[in-house]
């Protein structure tokens, strides 16, 4: 492989041996179920619709580029979610995955709770009528004013994340003249990151007490002692987009390792164990996440083995699908532009979007799918490479991937799997305007956030 220099790093400038690039689908005009929703199909015209609604007529009625979201979908897997750990054990919807007022409803309604990490996400929850004490609020460096409303609002538990934050939770529900349900969390020297389980050296991150080196178990000692705090439990978080189980059963051990000296030392078995999110969703053909009824009985049979071997009481269990939930929901529909062959290499196919609506191929390298959605096609494939309109060679959306050779200007094309961290880690880069969130169900579309508008944008510009 030739690379030259780039200053957004090498993989922005690559140049691939031809033979290296994966071979094409058998057939560009089917839609793989497992990375779309669930109520996407083709019509007998060829068009993709998405609850009954030709994605024409969203284009027409809402423009592009747009998030185009199956509610029906989404409740779906809330309550695959909700069934696959039964009662006793909770399942916290993690908001940064992504958050609007809709979804809080959606998911008030659906009987799952809320994790979120920052005061606004919270002030969105409360907002939308999630209870209180059905929230978790989660995050490494929470403002006094932030920890401040979480427990004036009541929420069911706040997840300690540092030493100083032990104190700081402690003394503003002393002020307020409240105890505070709280939890530690833990990082154990697991990362998990699609099939890659590291053993060592993980407390190398911002996030979490250490286990090692006796740190978890000071935090433990200081939680206990503090008037103002209700210790319910441990939370560990190993990673993200994971398909095995392999790094959750070493996390679960040393989490019920430390359980078990809580016992030894203090003499209190604490009820709660979280063992977070990072759960894994199909980005493509080649991925193949687990259903939730198997996660949950993995995980519930982890636990019980490793308490049983302590001689404990099997805790509650608690886990935080945000992407396994909404990721697969969901995909951003954009218009064809400019189409450019470059003869030995790919064709970069140009949208209507880009960096600005969904950065995760630039920021992690992600992969994605994509296909035409305005048609279909009998052209030969053709290798393309989808990007942006923004003023950065790194602006990538899908970085190889297969188009009909008829794609044409105007054409519509889709991405699925973008519910999740897409429309939430968006920006205005080159004064883009992000774009709306539509959601569909049953013949009927609405816009749960709206588009962007040149006036929001200046609003903000003070002069």
């Amino acid at each position: 492989m030739s690379r030259s220099a780039h200053p957004a790093g090498p993989r922005h400038a690559d140049v691939l041996p031809e033979g290296h690039f994966p071979a094409p689908p058998a057939d560009l005009n089917a839609l793989d179920p497992k990375i779309w929703a669930r109520t996407v199909k083709r019509d007998q015209d060829g068009v993709v619709t998405v609850g009954g609604i030709p994605v024409t007529r969203l284009a027409e009625e809402f423009q592009t580029p747009a998030y185009i979201l199956d509610e029906s979908d989404f409740r779906a897997r809330a309550r695959a979610w909700r069934s696959a750990f039964g009662h006793d054990a909770d399942v916290f919807y993690a908001g940064k995955a992504f958050l609007c007022r809709a979804v809080v409803r959606w998911l008030n309604e659906e009987g799952l709770n809320l994790d979120v990490c920052s005061g606004t996400e919270l002030a969105t929850a409360l907002s939308a009528g999630m209870p209180a004490e059905r929230i978790a609020f989660h995050g490494n460096n929470k403002t006094s004013a932030e920890i401040r409303r979480a427990v004036e609002a009541g929420v069911g538990r706040i997840v300690l994340d540092s030493f100083q934050e032990i104190v700081r939770v402690a003394h503003i529900a002393q002020q307020l003249g409240t105890r505070q349900k709280v939890q530690i969390r833990v990082t154990v020297g697991v990362e998990a990151h699609t099939h890659e389980f590291i053993a060592t050296a993980h407390e190398d991150q911002k996030f979490g007490i250490p286990l090692a080196g006796g740190q978890a178990a000071e935090a433990v000692r200081r939680a206990l002692g503090l008037d103002g705090l209700e210790l319910t439990g441990i939370h560990s978080h190993i990673g993200s987009q994971i398909f095995d189980m392999s790094g959750f059963e070493v996390a679960a051990h040393r989490v019920v390792g430390l359980l078990e000296d809580i016992r030894d030392e203090h003499g209190v078995e604490l009820p709660e164990i979280d063992l977070g999110g990072g759960l894994g969703i199909a980005y493509t053909s080649d991925d193949d996440p687990r259903e939730p009824h198997e996660i949950a009985k993995a995980l519930t049979e982890i636990v019980a083995r490793e308490c049983e071997a302590a001689r404990l009481r099997t805790p509650r269990i608690s886990v935080e699908p945000g992407r396994a939930v909404v990721g697969p929901t969901a995909f951003t529909l954009y218009e064809v532009g400019t189409i450019k062959p470059l003869e030995g290499l790919r064709t970069y196919v140009s949208v209507d979007g880009g960096m600005s609506d969904n950065i995760r191929t630039a920021l992690y390298d992600a992969e994605y799918s994509v296909a035409l959605v305005s048609r279909t096609s009998d052209a030969e494939p053709m290798l393309v490479r989808v990007v942006g309109k923004h003023c950065e060679s790194g602006d990538i959306v899908v970085k190889d991937a297969f188009l009909p050779s008829d794609l044409a200007p105007g054409d519509l094309i889709a991405v699925p799997a973008t519910g999740a961290y897409c429309r939430s880690m968006a920006s205005n880069y080159n004064h883009a305007l992000r774009p709306p969130v539509v959601a569909v169900s049953d013949g009927e579309a609405r816009v749960i956030v709206r588009r962007e508008t040149e006036e929001d944008l200046l609003r903000l510009d003070v002069g």
